[in-house]
């Protein structure tokens, strides 16, 4: 367990911020690539677990993929093994096994993967026997449970021998998501269409290039919300382009109304504080990851916020609303469900001493309470969870003067 403190008051200096790279753009790339055997020039990619355990299974191709807790190494990698017709074992942590992976295999036995489970029905370990043969070039994909699925389904698609349509059927969440996918795999040379709900991927070939990820985004949202609940000061944060591939980047916009002016310069983006126009509501539908962040900032600055678009965090590292609703209430806040999926953040009207943050394996929960301690002390039960998306977060605190002490319960 770790102690987070503020050596000064809270205010901050310009600093600058060398923020990681983006997993999501590195995790798509790194396929890609693999299905180009190689022959591109990657550069920037993320230091993040997720994108490590892809590029070691890649480069080492064993008989098991054990992904360990990262979902788009899981989803991606199970339709790429199919599609390259290989023989693999897809395992995960236990929480890994507990998510969901049907929609994806459905859609993949559909085209002509054979594949079935080890143990439960939808959920992983699952064993892929290849894909022999192509036997439709049409899927149904549900698009309100996660992009995700949508995503390793039109990666593969210029792949197989006739192509692929993909008809997203009802409600398409985290739409930015997919888009960054059709956008890197043009990048690479990949033509597609997209008319309503049906999207067309042409068999063809990916163009070997050289392509730089991107800094993450999601990761910047932890440094806008910290500068939103200090009392004044500046950041920089380093290598974010305005014209981002990155659905997370409507932080930007989100936080306009907490306090925080944008400016794009050189090299990055420099933040400054403003008066607080007030956050109504927000739809998260094409940018969940973003609702910790902003729920957390939202229950210390005293917005009334209602949020929508929740609802694939149930199904994300953990159920990521109840985590939020059970660590908020630890301040006095609380995020309500006033009607089915829609929510009302309850913001803090008095502040404890300390407050002892539980993480439940999941990496946003402990970046996304960290910006609390511009309020009182905060304990942060499993730091090392950050590892998964950003290993260096704790170090860019030590940048701001925020101190980190190990803590034992007495």
């Amino acid at each position: 367990m770790t102690i987070l403190r503020l050596n000064q008051k809270s205010e901050f200096t310009p600093s600058r911020i060398p923020l990681p790279s983006s997993k999501s753009e590195s995790n798509r790339a790194l396929v890609i690539d693999a299905l180009t055997e190689g022959e591109n020039k990657l550069t920037n990619l993320a230091e993040a677990r997720d994108t490590q355990t892809m590029i070691g299974l890649l480069a080492k191709n064993p008989p098991v993929f054990d992904v360990l807790d990262a979902g788009t190494t899981m989803r991606f990698l199970t339709a790429f093994a199919a599609v390259t017709n290989q023989k693999k074992v897809m395992t995960g942590t236990a929480r890994m096994c507990e998510r969901p992976i049907g929609i994806l295999v459905d859609a993949l036995r559909t085209v002509g993967a054979e594949i079935h489970y080890l143990n439960i029905e939808g959920y992983p370990p699952l064993a892929i026997h290849g894909l022999p043969e192509q036997k439709s070039d049409k899927v149904k994909i549900r698009g309100d449970v996660s992009s995700q699925y949508i995503s390793a389904m039109l990666m593969i698609a210029p792949i197989l021998p006739q192509g692929l349509e993909i008809e997203l059927e009802g409600k398409v969440g985290s739409r930015t998501y997919i888009e960054m996918t059709l956008e890197l795999m043009t990048q690479f040379g990949i033509k597609y269409t997209w008319e309503e709900n049906r999207i067309k991927v042409p068999h063809q070939a990916y163009q070997p290039t050289t392509y730089a990820v991107e800094s993450d985004w999601s990761g910047a949202s932890y440094w806008f919300s910290l500068l939103a609940c200090a009392d004044s000061g500046a950041l920089f944060l380093e290598g974010l382009k305005e014209n981002s591939l990155q659905g997370d980047s409507k932080i930007v916009e989100i936080m306009d109304h907490l306090g925080i002016k944008s400016t794009f310069e050189k090299g990055g983006v420099l933040l400054k504080k403003q008066a607080v126009k007030g956050l109504k509501k927000w739809d998260f539908t094409h940018c969940p990851d973003l609702a910790q962040t902003v729920a957390v900032t939202c229950a210390i600055l005293g917005q009334n916020a209602i949020f929508t678009g929740l609802e694939s965090l149930k199904i994300k590292e953990t159920d990521r609303i109840y985590a939020l609703q059970q660590e908020l209430a630890k301040f006095n806040a609380d995020l309500k469900e006033i009607e089915p999926e829609v929510y009302q953040v309850i913001p803090s009207v008095t502040m404890p001493r300390k407050v002892q943050i539980h993480t439940y394996d999941d990496h946003r929960m402990a970046m996304a309470f960290m910006p609390l301690l511009t309020k009182t002390a905060v304990l942060i039960e499993d730091p090392e969870v950050v590892n998964k998306s950003y290993p260096s977060f704790w170090k860019h605190c030590e940048l701001l003067a925020i101190s980190m002490e190990k803590h034992i319960e007495s």
